[in-house]
Parts: C-alpha cells; structure tokens; sequence
C-alpha cells in the first residue's frame, strides 16, 4: 500500500504533466523602451560616425549592439506602420493599419502597460490602437515651440503651450509620466517614443545651437570624408566599400561663395543642436529608468524612420532658428553628408534612403559582446517580434472577434544574443514610384520609376558599381520578385506596380540652381 507522502508525490507529478509550461513572470518580463528619431541620416550618431555629441545614445551603444545593415521604408509614415505592425505597409492596410494588430494592441493583451509620446502621422489615434497613454502629435511634422492643433493627451485635444515648451523636451517628459505610472502597477511598460527631431522645420534652442557654432566651416565634402574614415576605423563600414561620390548636382564646398557657404553652416548647426537635444532627452529618460531601478530589466531600441532628408522647403531666413516664425531647411548637400557613405536620400530605395541606425542596449539580456556591430541584415518589420520574443508574448490568432494573419517580421533577439539568427529569404522596398528587392547579397534597385540597377552588397555596400547590364538575368530575376512580392504580399496598388523605364534617374537638381543665384539672407553675425 502506497503512503500518503508517496501517494500525494504521484499526484503533484501527474497533475503538473496536464499544467502549461511556464511562462515568463510578470517580475521577470522585461520592460521596453522603443524610440525612433526622425529624418536622422546613417551617420548622424557618434557611434555611427558623426561629430555630433551624442554620448548617451554612444553610451547605450557601448553597453549594447549596433546593427549596420539595419532597414527602414525611406519614409515617414510608412517606416511608422512597418514598426508598429510588423508588416509591410499595404500588407497592413496603408494608414489605417485595417489588416494588422499594432505592437501595441500585442504587448497590452500580453500584460504590457503600454504608452507613447510624439509623432504618430498615421489614421485615428494612438488611444484608438492598444496605447493606454498617449501624448504628441497627430501631424507629421509640427512647430517645435508653438506645436500645432493635433496635439493630444489621452485622446484629448491638448493646447498647454508655454514659454519653456519644446517638443523633444516634452516628449520625454510625458514619457516619464507615463512609464512612472506603469511602475506603480504590476505590470511591465512598454513605452514609445516617436521623436519628430531633427525633422524639419530646424528649430532649436539658442544653446544648442551656439554650441556647434563654427564647426561645419569644413563644408559638406570634408566632413563625409571624416565621418567615412571614423565609420571605417570603428568596423562599422569595411573599407573595401568605398565612399560614393558627390553627385553633380551638389557642387564642392570651395565653390560656393561665402555667403553660400555661411547660410550653409548656419542650418547644419541648427541640424547638430536638435541631433544633441535628443541625445540630452535620451539620457533623462534612461537616468530615470537608473533612479526607479528599472534600467538593467528594460530592453531599448533606438531607430531612425529614414535617411537623411534633402527637401529645401526654407522659409524666413532672416529668423533665428530659435524663434518659432522660423522654418529653414537643410538641403541635399548635408543630406549627402547624413547618409554617409551611401547614396541617395529620403524617399528612395537606395542605401541612403533606406538604411540608419539600430542600437540595442539590455544589461539583463543582452549576451552579444558590449559595444559589438552586428553585420546581419534586419528591418523595422522585425521590431514588433523582437519585442513579442523579449516578452515571451505571442501574436494572437484572433482579435477583437477577427482572425489575424501573420506578420512579416522575424525576431533580432537571437543578434543581441551572439547568435546567428534565421533571416529573411528577401527584404521588399517601396515607396511611390521608388523600389528594391534585397536577396542575400544581391540587391536590386530602381529609383524615381527609373532603369533598373544591380548592386552585390557584400562588395559594393555603397553602391557604386552598377552590374545590371554584366548580370541581365539576375536583374530581371530579381526585378520579377519585386512584382511579385508588390502584388501578393505587400498587395500595392497597380499604380505603384508600373514597369520601371529604361532611363537612369538623377535627383531633381532644382534646389541647387536656385542656389545659383545666391540666398536672400541675413548674415551670421545679425542672427547670432
């Protein structure tokens, strides 16, 4: 006859068979701390290359991992619902992300108090889409010192404008807010910071921006040139790609006139200031996570939505950048500086248009080597599963009485481990008449509705050695995939399934005649 202490052994052993596998514990489920930064090139980091002083994002990136072949959409809006969703941009339902659950939605039905501050450019609201906190923008772009009237709090109009306000400031201040409150319940946070700097208008403080006064004196072709050498002796770039050249539309720094090269220094100054008030913000946030003992559990992401923008839509030069009638822009000169060493800009499909920044940093996590740059190509679809993988959440099969379907993305938790992870067969690009297909190395790409180019990444990263007409087949291989991934998973409109032309196409070189002509501008001196 078997004993009591026998017989109840038996039964915990039998009943625990029928129990479900652990899961992780809401003590140990990590807190997330996703932010993206706006119109920030691939060099406009420290850790990425730039003599901006960025030292808390350089910091997180010597605590954490780099990745340099990391991918955005080239676009704002659409860089916000690959990230939010995990999903191509049609795949998800364009702006109103009908097809797909938001990270959001995900993380909050996983257990996650979930929070954003800034910039959401997309239908409805964040309120509306699984954000139980929400303070910012609706617009794509606002007035860094006055805002605008989609401003929201919790889904209400918000209109508390003072002296002091600054958008990046206040980002992080209800940022704070809001992850503070997630600390006082039992929940994780997952919180969002969608940064609208350093897009334009370039608008900074008066400190921030005398503070690079005088540095970009050395033009737009010395300081790529320095930014290349710094990304090639730091591992991020192999010299082996070489730096792709300044394009005929952009002439040499030495051949502006004085006045030119002024009124360019002035706004690359204005550029570096907010690049640096972001930075600042960054470090409060992570201090505050450091002071409530919630940094070494919390998992950071920081990306970029796209390269460098090169639209010159200045108005009032004669203003000071910190005065809030002002609205300057920079244009395709220190664009091509931003995205150093690549080519092209925001909106195209080609490296400069599609490729910035991903900093990891997860101190109870986090077995990569501190400080390493991982070379494994990843995507902003990925971010959502990354955060899933983190959590050890899963996509629900079914939400709000609707069956889901699968998301694009695959997790990078494997990279910040050391590991190898199973990538993507393909990475799909679009944007209006702007396209590529990346597979394994091979990357083709056509830019305005143009020529279709050919482009071994492994070799020429910057792509600067077109092989279309060597490798026929392959280009017309590769441009097929692209239609076919346009039409069956990404489902675009026809209208943005056109043939590419046979034409190679060349930037739009109309900001830079204007120049020609000379800029109707106050000097330094009456500015400063």
């Amino acid at each position: 006859m078997l004993s009591r202490q026998t017989f109840s052994l038996i039964f915990v052993v039998c009943f625990a068979a029928f129990l479900p596998l652990p899961t992780i514990s809401a003590a140990e489920r990590p807190n997330i701390l996703l932010m993206m930064v706006d119109d920030l090139g691939f060099s406009d980091f420290g850790c990425y290359g730039s003599e901006i002083e960025t030292p808390n994002v350089d910091k997180l990136a010597k605590g954490g991992v780099r990745l340099s072949q990391f991918y955005n959409t080239a676009k704002c809006h659409s860089s916000r619902i690959c990230l939010l969703t995990g999903k191509y941009t049609f795949q998800a339902g364009n702006n109103a992300m009908k097809k797909a659950l938001t990270v959001a939605e995900v993380m909050q039905q996983a257990g996650y108090f979930t929070s954003m501050a800034g910039k959401w450019h997309l239908d409805n609201q964040p309120t509306d889409r699984g954000f139980m906190r929400y303070w910012g923008h609706l617009s794509g772009a606002t007035n860094f010192f006055t805002g605008d009237d989609t401003f929201r709090l919790n889904g209400e109009k918000w209109s508390d404008f003072d002296d002091d306000f600054y958008t990046t400031d206040a980002n992080v201040d209800y940022a704070i807010r809001f992850i503070d409150e997630a600390l006082q319940t039992d929940k994780p946070f997952f919180q969002y910071i969608a940064f609208n700097a350093p897009h334009y208008p370039l608008q900074a403080k008066k400190k921030d921006v005398q503070k690079y006064d005088g540095r970009y004196a050395i033009g737009w072709d010395e300081l790529r040139r320095r930014r290349y050498e710094k990304q090639v002796k730091m591992g991020l770039i192999d010299e082996k790609h070489q730096l792709s050249d300044r394009p005929d539309y952009i002439p040499a720094w030495e051949q502006l006139t004085s006045d030119e090269r002024q009124w360019e220094e002035d706004r690359m100054e204005v550029f570096a200031a907010m690049v640096d008030c972001v930075d600042q913000n960054i470090g409060r946030v992570v201090d505050h996570l450091k002071q409530k003992n919630a940094f070494d559990n919390t998992l950071i992401l920081l990306c970029s939505d796209n390269g460098a923008c090169p639209f010159e839509r200045t108005r009032g030069k004669e203003l000071k950048p910190w005065d809030p009638e002002s609205y300057w822009c920079y244009d395709v000169g220190w664009a091509h500086a931003g995205n150093t060493p690549f080519r092209w800009y925001k909106q195209n499909q080609h490296e400069g248009g599609i490729s910035s920044p991903l900093v990891a940093h997860w101190p109870n996590e986090l077995t990569a080597k501190h400080g390493s740059i991982s070379h494994q190509p990843g995507h902003l679809i990925d971010l959502l599963a990354t955060c899933m993988d983190a959590a050890g959440a899963e996509y629900p099969e079914d939400y709000d009485g609707q069956k889901t379907t699968p998301i694009q993305g695959k997790s990078l938790l494997p990279i910040l481990k050391g590991k190898q992870r199973d990538g993507h067969d393909w990475l799909y690009f679009q944007f209006s008449n702007n396209r590529a297909i990346r597979r394994g190395d091979w990357k083709a790409v056509s830019a305005r509705g143009g020529k279709w180019e050919l482009y071994n990444l492994a070799r020429d990263r910057t792509e600067s050695h077109d092989l279309a007409s060597d490798k026929t087949a392959l280009t017309t291989e590769l441009s097929q995939l692209w239609h076919r991934v346009a039409e069956n998973i990404d489902q675009a409109p026809k209208n943005h399934r056109k043939p590419a032309t046979k034409k190679v196409q060349s930037f739009p070189p109309s900001s830079m005649t204007e120049r020609a002509a000379g800029p109707k501008h106050d000097t330094k001196k009456q500015r400063k």
